[in-house]
């Protein structure tokens, strides 16, 4: 009982609501909540991210604006954010906030600035008002404010004791918690945890399909899922492709609905649900069965982000949400144990050393090719096709394979990771 509990516990500390890409979201967030700290409104705004966040807020759009960056969610949080609202925190935008965004950008009162000393998710906001200043820094998880200044005194400090990746306060240690299960414990508890216990799966499911029409009905971006659409000749795989990339377009282009996401990133909640949801339908299966397996779907990708952390060089819509999905699928049409942990190597074997290079309206393309080669990976492992474990990176265990995957990208693509960001800057 306690492990179907903590796992529960898990999933709705890792599955919520997030308006916007993430991390222009978690920027705006140490932007809010340092201008509360105040008490009285801010005059000026410095924010520091770490590579990765420049990396995903470069060129993503903000919902309900149609301004793009991290700079732009940085002053519309000053003009509107709310701390209380997590990553939903610019949800009470209107035109006068966006005016007033645009006017602090001008005039050079907010600035955003790269950190080249930050080694991994790292967000501090630095305010000040007429009579105070404040300091916010959020610290390796999107939503987990690690430390609190004001006036140079100290509120709260939890830096050094998350400096361990493994022991991390609240939301992290969450996260790093679900190591405690094998792949084939998710299995066993995503059949028998009672059904009411997976009823938010439900709200998550519902919140990222709206996106995803709202992609498909809507001109948004280039027209990647609309187009993607238009291929599916009526099959299963080709409408979950087109409706993950279309909610993927509609969320990277700021279309202001939120979506619920996984693992802390808004496009992994996207595909770890949809195709899933949309195989569920057109195969028959019931909404518990739909529920059960984008439950376990959540899981596995909670799973590998744990290892590969919250932002990384590879894709982790491909890696962590794909595979998450390809096991997803596998789980919903009956695979047996063996079936599911080989389309969790297939998946890796395929997909592994797809590049992040920052969230924009063209991850939708990549989501689409995440969808597609998950169903591969299911199919073929329930066609009883299994690529070995003595293939490349991989291992006889999907856990293992994991970690292997994670070591290439945590310790082998640093190098890679700076040249991006480089050729990014350099378009700025």
């Amino acid at each position: 009982m306690e492990k179907e509990e903590k796992i529960i516990e898990i999933l709705k500390n890792q599955v919520t609501p997030a308006l916007g890409c993430t991390e222009p979201g978690a920027v705006a967030l140490a932007v809010a909540r340092a201008k509360e700290l105040l008490g009285e409104r801010a005059v000026r705004m410095i924010v520091n991210v770490d590579k990765n966040v420049l990396k995903n807020g470069l060129g993503v759009g903000i919902p309900g604006t149609k301004e793009r960056g991290n700079g732009f969610a940085a002053a519309l949080s000053m003009a509107c954010g709310k701390s209380e609202y997590g990553l939903e925190v610019l949800k009470d935008v209107d035109e006068t906030a966006i005016e007033t965004a645009k006017k602090m950008l001008q005039d050079g009162t907010v600035t955003v600035k790269y950190n080249p000393e930050a080694t991994c998710l790292e967000i501090t906001a630095e305010a000040e008002s007429a009579a105070h200043s404040s300091k916010v820094t959020i610290y390796k998880n999107h939503t987990n404010i690690a430390r609190e200044e004001k006036d140079g005194t100290v509120l709260f400090d939890r830096m050094l004791s998350i400096s361990d990746m493994d022991e991390t306060p609240l939301a992290p240690s969450l996260q790093q918690q679900i190591k405690e299960y094998s792949i084939r414990e998710m299995i066993r508890l995503a059949k028998i945890i009672p059904s009411d216990k997976f009823a938010f799966i439900q709200d998550g499911i519902d919140m990222n399909m709206r996106m995803a029409e709202a992609g498909i009905k809507n001109d948004v971006g280039v027209g990647i899922g609309q187009y993607v659409l238009s291929k599916a000749n009526g099959t299963a795989e080709g409408k979950a492709k087109a409706y993950t990339a279309a909610a993927s377009e509609a969320r990277m282009t700021g279309w202001p609905l939120p979506v619920m996401s996984s693992a802390g990133s808004g496009n992994h909640g996207l595909t770890a649900v949809i195709p899933i949801h949309i195989f569920g339908r057109e195969l028959g299966y019931s909404d518990d069965e739909i529920r059960r397996a984008v439950a376990f779907s959540h899981m596995v990708t909670i799973f590998v982000k744990s290892y590969l952390g919250a932002l990384s060089p590879i894709c982790g819509c491909g890696v962590a949400a794909g595979v998450g999905c390809a096991a997803g699928l596998t789980f919903l049409r009956k695979g047996t144990d063996h079936q599911i942990e080989a389309s969790i190597l297939n998946m890796i074997s395929g997909l592994t050393g797809m590049l992040c290079d920052g969230a924009k309206l063209g991850c939708a393309y990549k989501l689409a090719v995440a969808v597609d080669a998950a169903a591969d990976a299911s199919n073929m492992a329930l066609s009883k096709v299994h690529i070995p474990g003595d293939n490349g990176i991989l291992s006889d265990s999907p856990e293992q394979s994991i970690m292997n995957m994670a070591k290439v990208s945590v310790q082998g693509m640093v190098s890679a990771d700076g040249v991006i960001v480089g050729i990014m800057q350099e378009k700025c």
